[in-house]
């Protein structure tokens, strides 16, 4: 049996450092490029004499960066022995198999737990693969002489082999090993082997469609455990317990999300520190999952498209760091920018399930209106209108565009107050019928284009 699954990755389009503290939300975007996990046996069958063995085979392979690895999986333990050469691990993947096995032992009965054996002592054969758009192939499209356009970037073949960055420092920090586009890669990739193991292993059953109400709710219970796992071998990998927004919309999609209790992941810490792991996930299986999660999407004929600079990714953990230690220096200023972004984020909010009600309830006004304004400055989205219903889309319209340069003002002098070059380019990039820049005139998209940043859409 082979299994495939996969995941999206995403943006978030508001909340960015709020969101680590509850209760405040942000709206985070899945995207079409997504990561596929790809599982199967590597033994046909399963020799008499194996169920001696107490050792799992596990191979790891990564054909975009030509790499492959070999484990052996303790079934006892539940640990993860890598006794291949291999020049880098992959924590976030080797966090996944050894929390998904220890997931199946921790709910299967004794009769499920033999076939369990019996499926694992055939060895795991895993392989990952992250759509294009996940990477940056600056390099290979300058190399054919092509200029830096989406048309250049479609011309690649899917899962193209990735170039790693030279070895060299910028400030002090080094270059990640890649180039990624920070469309969280680490999360996509975390969530698509822990569901691709989950469904292999006979956890879940995520392959199932129906209209049934009770397969309904199983299959959101399915996806509850998949989420569980996924952000707990997320956390241990990444050494910190983040916000989760990354993983929740790679298991459930596009949503207004707020994050989970720090506390909830504590069993999942305590497994580094000793405690047998298939009791550590029954804790976390078991635990007070107490973040929130609302569907969301943007409204009607818009889509989200985002730039790569060329310029090398920023270290998050550090950027953090660096605004938490300006909000202590500074808590009465950095208080009252953190109330006012809230403030603009949920003011946002509001406008974008304003225009999705307005399309729903008046659908050709609203198209009519979208498609006039995209061939305009917003200056001119006024003129000419009459209808109340149309002048109500683009009053709406005007006033999301209003809060977006709120937000990303905000942005920036938090940026500044702590030292860090913040930059809220989901904002600078909204466009209306992918023509037309909200914020972004003709002219400064024009400039882009020319500087050669390499554009990509992604369909909400």
């Amino acid at each position: 049996m082979e299994v495939v699954a996969s995941a999206p990755g995403k943006v978030l389009m508001t909340g960015g450092y709020l969101i680590l503290e509850r209760p405040n939300a942000g709206i985070v975007l899945s995207t079409n490029a997504r990561f596929y996990a790809i599982v199967k046996p590597i033994h046909e069958d399963v020799k008499p004499e194996s169920w001696a063995w107490s050792w799992t085979d596990v191979k790891l392979t990564s054909p975009q960066l030509s790499r492959e690895s070999m484990y052996k999986l303790s079934q006892k333990h539940l640990t993860l022995q890598c006794v291949s050469s291999s020049e880098s691990r992959n924590p976030f993947v080797e966090n996944a198999i050894q929390y998904t096995v220890a997931a199946a032992h921790a709910t299967f009965d004794k009769n499920k737990k033999e076939a369990l054996d019996k499926v694992l002592l055939q060895g795991l054969d895993i392989t990952i693969l992250g759509c294009n758009d996940f990477y940056s192939y600056r390099n290979q499209i300058e190399a054919l002489g092509l200029p830096l356009t989406p048309e250049a970037l479609a011309t690649l073949p899917p899962f193209t082999s990735i170039t790693f960055n030279s070895e060299e420092s910028n400030g002090g920090n080094c270059k990640p090993e890649v180039a990624k586009t920070g469309l969280g890669s680490s999360a996509a990739m975390t969530t698509a082997v822990v569901a691709a193991l989950l469904h292999y292993l006979g956890v879940v059953n995520l392959s199932t469609s129906s209209a049934d109400q009770h397969q309904e709710n199983k299959n959101s219970t399915d996806l509850d455990i998949v989420h569980m796992i996924a952000q707990s071998a997320h956390c241990i990998a990444q050494g910190k317990v983040g916000s989760g927004f990354d993983v929740s919309s790679a298991v459930y999609g596009s949503q207004r999300y707020v994050r989970f209790s720090p506390e909830v992941l504590s069993a999942a810490q305590a497994a580094v520190k000793g405690m047998p792991l298939e009791e550590v996930i029954g804790n976390i299986l078991n635990g007070k999952w107490d973040h929130d999660r609302t569907e969301f999407s943007l409204p009607p004929l818009m889509t989200l498209l985002l730039g790569e600079p060329g310029t090398g990714g920023s270290s998050t953990p550090s950027m953090v760091g660096a605004v938490k230690k300006w909000q202590k220096a500074d808590p009465e200023n950095s208080q009252e920018t953190w109330r006012k972004l809230a403030d603009a984020n949920s003011e946002l909010e509001i406008q974008l399930n304003m225009l999705r009600k307005l399309a729903k309830e008046h659908w050709d006004a609203y198209k009519c209106v979208i498609d006039n304004c995209s061939r305009l400055k917003p200056a001119k989205w006024m003129e000419g209108v009459t209808e109340p219903i149309k002048a109500e889309v683009v009053k709406v319209l005007l006033k999301a565009r209003e809060v977006m340069l709120e937000i990303r003002n905000h942005m920036r002098t938090m940026g500044e107050a702590a030292g860090v070059p913040v930059c809220y380019c989901p904002f600078d990039l909204m466009l209306i019928n992918v023509h037309f820049f909200i914020l972004m005139s003709a002219k400064d998209v024009e400039k882009i284009v020319k500087d050669g940043i390499i554009l990509s859409s992604f369909f909400i």
